[in-house]
């Protein structure tokens, strides 16, 4: 169920930016179609509904395995799909710069890293602000992996967090906001609190901590419709985007409890497998589809050729990138861990080195013996000296 409804998320983002974006058409969207453009608005908060399921497959999947184990996945799995996403879109914009440009190679370049917007380096793609967010939750949560994933550390973590978003704005450190990523932070915390609700059982305490997240990404809501609908938010009302939340978090209630574990349709494993591919390649490939064919192709049609298009895309991606280049990245990624642990192990003596260790620690013993008792000698003499003054007086 996971699954379907992380696709149901990318399919949301995809919704938002073809129908409610000008990027494209050369104008406002709404004007051929009111009605699709209302129900679209709000896909933004498919986002939302990624961190969610982000912060319980996370913590499912980090459970008993290494620091190493965790970081070997989680580049496997990031890595191939975003690189062949750069890649694809830097050429589109370069062939085509009808909607952006690709700014310089630098930029591509550094975009490759996927720390851009570490170095104040734009993103090639707007969609890729959120996976700078993700990694920043997968550096926190590494945490915890290096101490080992535990209910009880996991619970500390979500406390702590949550702490540290709460004080962020009071805070005069710009390093603690940073981290804090208090707009986003309360989907990954609900998302690790539901996996430990699914693994072990509802507690009050995972409820408590589940509400209090809830109730603070409601209290984001607002600025969040601000900045996806900009002017238009004047006007527009903030009570569907807190319903979605609602919804959001009472699926992966559901999901915690197991009542969608009866759901194993192959088709939603498939569809899942397009999710990330499809998010990373849709928006300015599209964009620029669309500005270019938005003359030739009535528009119903062309938007159903460029969603058709880019699953296609998708599934390629997956099938001949995510797979072969995963698996070569935890290959190789694996043998460098293992060198490393081999090189932080201390060389065994030689036995050369061995014998002449025995021999110094014998002569260190014998000399030792020489000290003591000339030690012994110089005590003897002193006490004797002391008896002789001793007497005198």
């Amino acid at each position: 169920m996971l699954d379907g409804l992380r696709f149901v998320a990318a399919l949301m983002v995809l919704g938002y930016h073809y129908l409610t974006l000008r990027d494209g058409w050369g104008d406002d969207p709404q004007a051929f179609s009111p009605e699709l453009y209302h129900v679209a608005q709000f896909g933004w908060l498919g986002v939302e509904v990624f961190f969610l399921i982000s912060g319980f497959v996370i913590c499912m999947s980090a459970w008993g395995r290494t620091l190493g184990d965790f970081v070997k996945s989680r580049v496997s799995r990031l890595y191939p799909a975003y690189w062949v996403a750069v890649l694809l879109t830097a050429s589109v914009l370069t062939l085509w710069p009808r909607v952006r440009s690709a700014d310089s190679l630098e930029t591509v370049l550094t975009n490759l890293t996927m720390l851009q917007q570490g170095v104040g380096v734009s993103d090639l793609d707007d969609v890729y602000w959120s996976l700078f967010i993700e990694l920043k939750f997968y550096l926190l949560f590494a945490l915890v992996v290096y101490k080992g994933v535990t209910y009880r550390r996991c619970v500390l973590f979500c406390g702590l967090w949550t702490v540290a978003g709460v004080v962020a704005y009071k805070a005069d450190t710009s390093f603690l906001s940073v981290w804090a990523i208090a707009p986003y932070s309360p989907y990954f915390i609900a998302g690790i609190a539901f996996y430990l609700m699914h693994r072990f059982r509802p507690t009050m305490l995972l409820w408590a901590i589940v509400a209090v997240e809830f109730l603070l990404a409601q209290h984001y809501v607002k600025g969040r419709v601000v900045m996806n609908l900009g002017d238009k938010a004047a006007t527009a009302h903030d009570w569907p985007a807190r319903i979605g939340v609602l919804l959001a978090f009472l699926l992966m209630a559901a999901i915690a409890l197991g009542l969608f574990d009866g759901v194993r349709w192959r088709w939603l494993s498939r569809a899942g497998s397009l999710t990330y591919p499809l998010y990373l390649l849709h928006m300015y490939i599209g964009f620029t589809l669309i500005a270019l064919l938005r003359h030739r192709l009535p528009a119903p049609v062309l938007l159903m050729s460029i969603i058709a298009l880019m699953l296609v895309l998708s599934y390629a991606v997956n099938r001949w990138v995510e797979r072969s280049v995963g698996a070569w990245l935890r290959d190789g990624i694996d043998k460098g861990l293992q060198e490393m642990r081999r090189g932080s192990r201390a060389a065994p003596p030689r036995p050369g080195a061995r014998r002449a260790g025995r021999q110094g620690v014998a002569r260190t013993a014998e000399d030792e013996g020489k000290k003591s008792l000339a030690c012994a000698e110089q005590v003897d003499r002193t006490e004797k000296e002391s008896d002789r003054v001793g007497t005198l007086s």
